[in-house]
């Protein structure tokens, strides 16, 4: 928790400095609100408005003060508070991730174990050769290719996400069209989570343990589910707990090519549009995701590991 506050507070510093600096260049925020035409007297006179013209450590401070009570800032590019932007758009990102990361390791992690077992021979093969063209390909060929099949060639599900409404009754009234971003995401997933479980697996077939358990005589299906399963998880434990933040940033791409309104698409926006409080803001919460997973990730350690305690 320690190191959390530490690592929270050291992303905090270094991205509102990077933020900072960009807001000096060229007018930054000052110069998107006014317009390009606008004189240097009426910039000066913005940022001194809004506090853009102080020292950074006073900028800094005010905005973290602020932070702690709970005001995430204001996005003047949308003219409203970045709370509630986030309320908006964070169950489109929460589901498109979300269900797409429990696909993906309910299709990866039986795949690997399977790959383990037949190591070397067809099956292995044909599932390798699969895992790497997914793997190989940027996410928005794959995207691309789903909307060519499903939306053009056979219209069974919409091209696009339909941008009306805000909110999680927003999701589920179309919710159709989230099936291909949904897919999307998923296949990618699956190449790059199957990968790790095959050679965790494989790893685990070859220790003592596995040997003993078979040589007891306990069935192939009791030596897999209660000896390999569990133990080959670790693994694939920390790369899902380092997955948590790409619920939320890891659809850029992917909203970008289903026109998805999601906190991943509005924030390629805000940094065409220097809106720095929104920018700053999912930053922040990236981090605490991102310490949030690995905290997670340890927690389960000792839940699958008897031999870890904390």
């Amino acid at each position: 928790m320690g190191q959390a506050i530490i690592v929270l507070l050291g992303v905090t510093v270094i991205t509102f400095l990077l933020l900072d600096l960009l807001n000096t260049q060229g007018g930054g925020v000052a110069r998107q609100i006014l317009g390009s035409k606008a004189p240097q007297s009426q910039l000066i006179a913005w940022n001194h408005q809004n506090g853009f013209d102080k020292p950074f450590y006073v900028q800094f401070w005010k905005y973290l003060t602020r932070l702690l009570s709970g005001n995430l800032g204001y996005s003047y590019h949308y003219n409203q508070s970045v709370s509630s932007l986030l309320s908006d758009e964070l169950p489109r990102d929460i589901v498109l991730g979300g269900i797409s990361l429990i696909l993906s390791l309910a299709i990866a992690i039986p795949v690997g174990v399977a790959q383990a077992v037949k190591r070397n021979k067809p099956v292995d093969h044909g599932l390798t050769a699969v895992s790497f063209v997914l793997y190989s390909m940027p996410p928005y060929a794959v995207a691309i290719l789903l909307v060519q099949i499903f939306a053009i060639s056979t219209h069974v599900f919409p091209a696009t996400v339909t941008t009306s409404g805000n909110g999680w009754s927003a999701v589920f009234s179309d919710f159709s069209a989230q099936i291909l971003p949904i897919i999307s995401l998923t296949l990618v997933s699956y190449a790059y989570f199957s990968r790790y479980m095959r050679s965790s697996a494989i790893d685990t077939l070859a220790q003592d343990y596995i040997r003993t358990a078979r040589a007891k005589g306990l069935s192939e299906r009791m030596v897999l589910s209660r000896h390999l399963l569990r133990n080959s998880l670790l693994t694939v434990i920390t790369l899902v707990g380092l997955s948590l933040p790409v619920v939320i940033t890891g659809t850029v791409i992917t909203e970008s090519v289903f026109n998805d309104p999601g906190v991943g698409f509005t924030y390629v926006t805000a940094a065409q549009n220097y809106d720095y409080e929104y920018m700053l803001t999912v930053t922040v919460l990236v981090g605490v995701l991102t310490v949030l997973g690995n905290l997670l990730a340890d927690m389960a350690y000792a839940m699958l590991d008897p031999r870890i305690r904390y």
